[in-house]
């Protein structure tokens, strides 16, 4: 947890999957289905798409990050061993309707009843997000949505934080940005952003080049934290 206050912020910008939306809440809304396997299938889905990610930016060979949703549930479902087309579209719908997080909805109503403008820069398509955005009831209190579709490569590449300075006309120095993942919060700090690492499960640190200004176990205090 930190106090530490951040001055000269004009704009907050968060990551989608683990700051906004809880991706464990598909396989969750499964429990029934997959019994005893919805843990593990879970945790190794999200695992395979991060590195799906990180493997194809390295290749050069970009795909949405729907295709990688696919192509990590397919992984996973193959790891558990469990053969079921209807339960896999059933978990790709259910991607598209993540729950958010309980304090996610006060805390960017909070930011832009203050002046703040708010986006979200994510390795989702623009599809994903918009869903995402839409069946979380979100979207009003959303300046941008963002997404790395744009440049063609995924995070931590630094084309993939420079959008948000882009598009938003600002300083990095001016970008207070969030992540629950604590390597994008690395790659984010690392790009120039004043960054808060949103550490919602006790995680340790990773051992890379970027500091965040501050760890939280929630968005809840973000709105008490940034100023102009």
């Amino acid at each position: 947890m930190t106090d530490t206050k951040l001055d000269g912020i004009r704009a907050c910008v968060f990551d989608a999957y683990g700051t906004l939306f809880d991706v464990h809440s598909a396989a969750a809304a499964c429990r029934d289905d997959l019994g005893d396997k919805a843990d593990s299938l879970s945790a190794m889905w999200r695992q395979k798409q991060l590195e799906y990610t990180w493997l194809r930016s390295l290749m050069g060979a970009h795909v949405d990050f729907w295709q990688i949703t696919g192509d990590a549930l397919n992984y996973a479902m193959a790891t558990v061993k469990l053969e079921n087309a209807a339960l896999r579209e059933k978990l790709m719908a259910l991607y598209l309707a993540l729950k958010a997080y309980p304090e996610v909805p006060d805390v960017l109503r909070s930011l832009k009843g203050a002046g703040m403008r708010t986006a979200i820069l994510s390795n989702g398509s623009p599809m994903m997000l918009n869903a995402a955005v839409e069946s979380a009831g979100i979207g009003g209190s959303l300046d941008q949505v963002l997404s790395v579709e744009e440049v063609g490569v995924f995070k931590v590449s630094p084309k993939t934080y420079q959008l948000a300075v882009d598009k938003l006309g600002l300083q990095a120095s001016e970008i207070c940005f969030m992540s629950s993942n604590a390597w994008d919060a690395a790659g984010a700090a690392h790009f120039g952003f004043q960054v808060l690492w949103i550490n919602r499960f006790n995680q340790p640190r990773e051992y890379l080049p970027g500091e965040p200004k501050g760890v939280l176990s929630s968005l809840s205090p973000l709105p008490g934290l940034v100023s102009a």
